[in-house]
């Protein structure tokens, strides 16, 4: 004769068997790469560190026979041990200056960056392409010949807004706006027009603007900013990314008025 089971016993024999092949621990343990980690997970060999790339700065590259990869990862042993150290280095500059990525707690972070010869370390992000030689590129030089009726000439611009306070938008040689231009520059308290961005306006067609968004032509994106400054930017010497890639950016028709619509 067969024995009724209650449905309560195989609940309670099932969270049983669940806590026995889970092999779960909890508190501090060493990650795939011998690191301290802290957490819960069903297997210790699925226990993740918080960590994340990081490019370490050292300013220029030293002269002489300089083993960039050598002297970097000397640097991380004093941090964690030769074993880590290997691991985390992820790659190191060996051409235009001194530093290299390496994969971080925020705690090992905090320390290399306080070490000698560092000068900063800040997060490996993807970043996207800006350059100053465009127009070079594609042949069309800053010294190209040039007509006097471009400052004539208003480019519109659809996109996310402008930012009219850039160097590229000022508005200095610039006279009146053609007599032709009939548009207007929305009057916003905290954004003005000049006789380079001689109109801006901004719609939504719902009525309706994320709370990141401001409820003006100002750009709060800057995509849009970029495309006017590509299209018809004035000259801004000497711009670069952080001394990278230095050089003049420029529009295509410099001389070009520009109406903003923020769409």
């Amino acid at each position: 004769m067969a024995i009724p089971i209650s449905p309560l016993w195989l609940l309670l024999l099932s969270v049983i068997y669940t806590l026995l092949s889970s092999q779960r621990t909890s508190g501090a343990v060493s990650g795939a790469d011998g690191r301290k980690c802290l957490g819960f997970l069903t297997n210790t060999k699925d226990w993740i560190c918080n960590v994340q790339e990081y490019i370490v700065y050292m300013g220029d590259k030293p002269l002489g026979n300089f083993l960039a990869a050598a002297a970097h990862t000397n640097l991380l042993q004093q941090v964690f041990g030769s074993e880590i150290a290997s691991d985390s280095l992820q790659y190191s500059y060996k051409r235009s200056f001194n530093g290299f990525v390496v994969k971080l707690t925020e705690e090992e972070m905090k320390q290399i960056g306080e070490m000698d010869g560092v000068v900063s370390i800040f997060p490996n992000e993807k970043k996207k392409l800006h350059t100053t030689r465009s127009w070079d590129f594609i042949g069309f030089p800053q010294q190209v010949n040039r007509t006097t009726i471009e400052c004539d000439v208003v480019i519109g611009v659809l996109d996310t807004g402008i930012w009219p306070e850039s160097d590229s938008f000022k508005d200095v040689g610039f006279g009146p706006p053609p007599s032709k231009w009939k548009g207007i520059c929305q009057g916003i308290s905290n954004f003005t027009c000049n006789n380079k961005i001689i109109g801006a306006r901004y719609y939504r067609s719902d009525a309706t603007f994320s709370p990141e968004d401001l409820q003006n032509p100002r750009d709060s994106e800057g995509h849009g900013t970029h495309t006017a400054s590509t299209a018809a930017g004035g000259l801004v010497s000497t711009a670069s990314l952080s001394g990278f890639g230095i050089g003049t950016a420029r529009g295509g028709v410099p001389s070009a008025r520009i109406a903003v619509y923020k769409i």
